[in-house]
Formats: C-alpha cells, sequence, structure tokens
C-alpha cells in the first residue's frame, strides 16, 4: 500500500508533533531517574603508626697525639692532642640496603676516598654520597662509620678522623 506523494507528506506533518513529544518525554524520564551510587574503591588505608624511638650520645674518647707544627720553624714542633668527638644514635628501625656509588677520578694524591653509607638525621635514614676528601692533617686516618643491630636496635657510629 502507497501513499499518494501528498498524503505522506500530511501523515508526516499530523505525527510529527506526537514524535518531537514522546522524545521529550523519553529525554526527561532519562534525567529524572539518578544511577545507583556504587563505590569504585575502598579508602586508602591509614598511615601506619611508625614510631621509631632514637637516642643520641656523643662521646669522646682518649686522646689521640698527633703531632702538629705549631710555628713555620720545622725544627721547632710542637705536639698537639687532638679528641675525636663521636656520635652514636641508637634507632628502632634498620637502616636501608647500601647503594653502590661510582669512584670518581682522585683529585689529588692526599685525597682519601669516603665510600657511602647512612645516617640517621632528621628523624630518618638519609644517604651520605661517597666522596673524596682532603684529611685534617697528614697522619689523619678516617674511620668509617659504622651500625651494630643491638637486639631489636641498632647502634649507629657516625665516621671521624683520627
Amino acid at each position: 500500500m502507497f501513499l499518494s506523494r501528498s498524503a505522506s507528506v500530511c501523515a508526516r506533518r499530523q505525527l510529527a508533533p506526537i514524535f518531537a513529544c514522546c522524545g521529550a518525554i523519553v529525554l526527561l524520564a532519562g534525567c529524572a531517574t539518578e544511577p545507583e551510587s556504587h563505590v569504585v574503591s575502598a579508602p586508602p588505608p591509614p598511615v601506619p603508626n611508625r614510631q621509631v624511638v632514637t637516642t643520641t650520645t656523643t662521646t669522646t674518647p682518649a686522646a689521640v697525639t698527633v703531632p702538629t707544627v705549631i710555628d713555620g720553624n720545622p725544627a721547632t714542633v710542637t705536639v698537639a692532642t687532638t679528641t675525636p668527638v663521636l656520635s652514636t644514635t641508637i634507632v628502632t628501625e634498620a637502616p636501608p640496603p647500601v647503594q653502590s656509588d661510582v669512584a670518581l677520578a682522585r683529585p689529588g694524591p692526599k685525597d682519601v676516598w669516603l665510600a657511602g653509607y647512612w645516617t640517621w638525621r632528621d628523624a630518618r635514614y638519609q644517604w651520605m654520597t661517597a666522596h673524596w676528601e682532603l684529611p685534617p692533617s697528614s697522619g689523619s686516618v678516617w674511620v668509617p662509620p659504622r651500625c651494630e643491630q643491638q637486639g631489636n636496635a641498632f647502634k649507629f657510629t657516625e665516621g671521624y678522623w683520627n
């Protein structure tokens, strides 16, 4: 069954308002309902209560005699006694694994290579990068820092020139 051209134009004009109303009802009905609420993910876990107890002590070991030329005449040598100051920190948290450092070219024949190490500063471990350092005097020897486990704690002693 075919309609004439004028009949089909007339049918379109009569049905157009009906289609427009149905479309508006569908659109408004879709906006009137809210989607169901779903939890996409759980909230982040609380920050762990990480309490690190530290104790820092400063001790002075026995005096070490280091000959030092005080005045410009090498025939007159005055012996000065230097006493290195040791800093010891006890922490209840183990240090991270040691990092590897690349040894750069030695800047001078008297420079000494100080290996990198972890130290406890500002309530956390900090990596002290390895570097070349000139000793304070010709007879000085670098005593490297050390970390020793003592029960549930870790005793860290800073390095020093002796």
